[in-house]
């Protein structure tokens, strides 16, 4: 029986299920990269050398750099890159349907905030 649970075992790690040693420190440096890029930007770029100005652009660079970061933390550490297919599909249409409420409820509510400024009762002072 153990003969056969080392066999079984050999197999998994020929297929590349699971991760070993080396590829947990690889995702570690490169998680460590991106972090090390954001804290460059923000203390570096942004506000000790002046080069960049808070805005849009900084925003979306650190929204990108945060995204990238989630999707190696979900593939390698939550082991969703070594799941079928179609447990990956069900995990990305939840993730774009949060993304959509929540777009839909800043919409809203910017639209709500513009709209009750326009009344008496809520006044602009």
């Amino acid at each position: 029986m153990a003969h056969h649970d080392h066999i079984a075992g050999h197999e998994a790690h020929e297929h590349g299920e699971g991760m070993g040693k080396k590829q947990i420190w690889q995702i570690f440096f490169v998680l460590l990269a991106l972090t090390a890029l954001e804290f460059l930007i923000a203390l570096g770029f942004v506000h000790h050398w002046g080069i960049l100005q808070k805005g849009a652009l900084v925003n979306t660079i650190y929204i990108v750099l945060t995204l990238v970061k989630a999707y190696y933390i979900v593939a390698y550490f939550m082991h969703l890159k070594f799941e079928k297919s179609g447990f990956i599909v069900t995990c990305g249409i939840v993730f774009i349907f949060i993304i959509y409420f929540i777009v839909l409820m800043l919409v809203e509510g910017d639209y709500l905030l513009h709209h009750f400024q326009e009344h008496a009762i809520f006044p602009n002072k």
